[in-house]
């Protein structure tokens, strides 16, 4: 089981319609039926993924995000779901407002490109970083944008929409204080549940923290 999903599901309510981008083979949509009670559906281009969704039982589309969500109409979805794949399209803030115009809110995670590992390569050997979360060569990477989780959070003020809630962890999903106080520099990996203050729900903690 991916170690992210249990972190995922604790923001989801139970009997919510969900909405996954870019679902791959289904694992998430097929946790949050079993383990929150979910409906909803998955969009997947990739045929082979959408064989295991239906496979695993789960309503799949076979659809590219980078046409966007017009077949979707305003709040069809009280969660729109996107795991490791803002990174990978081009259009990232159309892609972003759609799943909010979708969903009454999104739920977004990606590799932080800020974490201190992919500035020592840059800086000390010269390339750009390979490392666990970030694991092809610049020349193969199915990534088209590499950000930091300040570089989102600064697009999110941007375009006026509310964080929540948000994880920072390491590759194996485990926190600690030091990413809590510098998320920037020693998080991997981001999680964040996104809103528009009008139409969230405010949870009873907040997970944000400054970035540096």
């Amino acid at each position: 089981m991916r170690a992210d999903l249990d972190i995922i599901s604790r923001w989801v309510q139970p009997g919510a319609r969900v909405l996954d981008l870019g679902c791959g083979d289904g694992e998430l949509l097929a946790f949050l039926r079993d383990h929150r009670q979910i409906s909803g559906y998955g969009v997947e281009i990739d045929e082979a993924k959408i064989i295991s969704c239906i496979r695993a039982g789960v309503n799949v589309i076979h659809s590219d995000l980078e046409a966007g969500l017009a077949d979707f109409g305003d709040n069809t979805f009280d969660y729109v779901i996107m795991t490791q794949t803002l990174q990978a399209v081009l259009h990232t803030e159309r892609l972003l407002e759609e799943m909010l115009r979708v969903g009454r809110e999104g739920i977004v995670t990606f590799p932080n490109f800020g974490h201190w590992r992919c500035r020592m390569q840059i800086a000390w050997a010269g390339h750009m970083p390979v490392v666990k979360v970030l694991p092809h060569a610049w020349y193969n990477t199915p990534n088209v944008h590499l950000f930091t989780i300040q570089d989102f959070e600064a697009l999110c003020q941007h375009k006026g929409i509310r964080i929540w809630q948000r994880a920072v962890v390491d590759n194996a999903h485990r926190a600690n204080l030091g990413m809590r106080l510098a998320p920037n520099l020693l998080g991997e990996l981001a999680l964040y549940r996104l809103g528009h203050e009008q139409n969230g729900i405010q949870a009873g903690h907040s997970d944000v923290f400054p970035t540096h």
